[in-house]
């Protein structure tokens, strides 16, 4: 197992450890619900070091980026960033990812951290056209500051002016003496926040300034338990559970970052093509329990004849909405808002209604 630069400091602070994706992370420290409310309401830390990041450059970067991810790079400038993901030429998801365009020859891959060496190898394989590829992982350290005060605690370690930088989008520059530091603007939370990259040897200070900047509003250390139930309220994709090598995108929802435009020829265009004129089978789904109880993976799903119809693929209880909320796949018929259907939980059948995503709005 790995450690991130910021492992003794977890120690420290008292956080359950647990390894993850390959390395000892910190699960929680005050308890999800005040650690998932202090996001909401105020600003939480997050290390999330044990992200992958891999770089590819050279005349034929674009090339190569282009052909593997399902979105169009020929919209991106220089500072912008995109959601995508990898279609892996049998219609299903190596992983989802964000790309970070720095100019046509230069750009920042972000991964899963469980999909670090799987993407890695994935890109080595495809790249015919000679790019120049860059496993930068070990090297890079990444923190995510989130909540409504999250501005104005970054605000004070940079002069940078953060309030001009849109959602999804970044800059390089000077974080609390640093140089070279990526500020950028994604989130995984649903509530305003940052998103930091920076050589790990400068983790512990650039932490230890957060933290005292972000004192007056609250701040705290949120580990990986309430970072899920957050991701969750605000419907976004697992890979693992809501995505995977068997899932495509369409039937994810993800048709938004599939595009079929022209000149646009990436790994499982025409299956895709094929897929969204016939339609699918399956749709990834928002709902809410109407019974009390919190659903789980791999639960399973029946309408009212007792004919199973899906599958939960992410469940929790609500910290804010104070009920069961989940993800699944269902039967295409099942995922018009407002139906219901049954979830079994414990040999019971227990009520729940399709919502529209996201289940959390700021």
């Amino acid at each position: 197992m790995k450690n991130t630069i910021f492992y003794e400091i977890h120690k420290k602070l008292g956080a359950k450890i647990i390894p993850f994706a390959g390395f000892n992370m910190p699960v929680e420290y005050s308890g999800i619900t005040d650690e998932h409310l202090t996001v909401r309401e105020k600003v939480g830390l997050f290390d999330v070091s044990h992200m992958g990041e891999i770089w590819v450059k050279g005349p034929s970067a674009k090339s190569l980026v282009q052909k593997v991810t399902s979105n169009d790079i020929h919209v991106l400038f220089p500072g912008k960033i995109q959601y995508s993901c990898f279609p892996n030429g049998k219609g299903g998801i190596v992983d989802d990812l964000l790309v970070y365009k720095y100019a046509n020859d230069k750009f920042l891959l972000v991964v899963n951290a469980a999909n670090t060496e799987k993407d890695w190898n994935w890109l080595v394989s495809q790249n015919k056209e000679n790019a120049e590829l860059e496993n930068a992982s070990d090297k890079i350290s990444q923190l995510a500051i989130q909540g409504p005060f999250s501005f104005q605690t970054l605000q004070k370690l940079t002069n940078e002016d953060l309030s001009v930088l849109a959602g999804f989008t970044f800059t390089t520059t000077s974080l609390g003496g640093m140089h070279d530091v990526i500020i950028s603007k994604t989130g995984y939370t649903g509530s305003e926040g940052f998103e930091i990259y920076f050589y790990s040897q400068h983790g512990p200070e650039i932490w230890h300034r957060i933290m005292e900047a972000g004192s007056e509003f609250g701040i705290k250390p949120v580990g990986l338990a309430a970072r899920d139930t957050l991701r969750l309220e605000a419907g976004l994709c697992l890979y693992g559970n809501d995505i995977d090598d068997t899932t495509s995108p369409l039937e994810a929802g993800l048709g938004w970052i599939t595009k079929f435009t022209e000149g646009n020829n990436f790994i499982d265009r025409k299956y895709l093509e094929i897929q969204k004129k016939e339609g699918v089978k399956r749709k990834l789904i928002g709902f809410t329990m109407i019974d009390r109880a919190i659903p789980r993976q791999h639960y399973e799903i029946f309408d009212d004849q007792q004919q199973k119809i899906g599958e939960v693929t992410s469940g929790t209880m609500s910290p804010v909405l104070k009920s069961g909320i989940g993800m699944a796949y269902v039967n295409t018929l099942y995922a018009v808002p407002g139906t219901e259907f049954f979830i079994k939980i414990r040999s019971k059948d227990l009520r729940a209604r399709v919502v529209t995503l996201p289940f959390y709005k700021k």
